[in-house]
């Protein structure tokens, strides 16, 4: 597994783990990030990204995105 920040444009993966201090994951898990859920990377700049998951688009900074774990990397 590798954090989300480091999938490039185009890839389609797998989420497979989120870290982070508990209000953290309540707030992703708000936002439609769940362990198993599919997402694409829309567009990824210096570790940040806009992704699609769940039919909406989401922002997240480079911070946020390295509580993603993911996997199944497919381009």
């Amino acid at each position: 597994m590798m954090p989300l920040g480091m999938a490039g444009k185009g890839c389609t993966c797998i989420i497979g783990r989120i870290g982070g201090r508990e209000e953290t994951r309540h707030y992703l898990e708000n936002l439609g990030f769940c362990v198993g859920e599919p997402i694409t990377v829309i567009t990824e700049m210096n570790g940040s990204v806009i992704v699609n998951i769940r039919h909406s688009r989401v922002a997240l900074g480079k911070e946020m995105t390295e509580n993603i774990m993911i996997r199944e990397i497919r381009q």
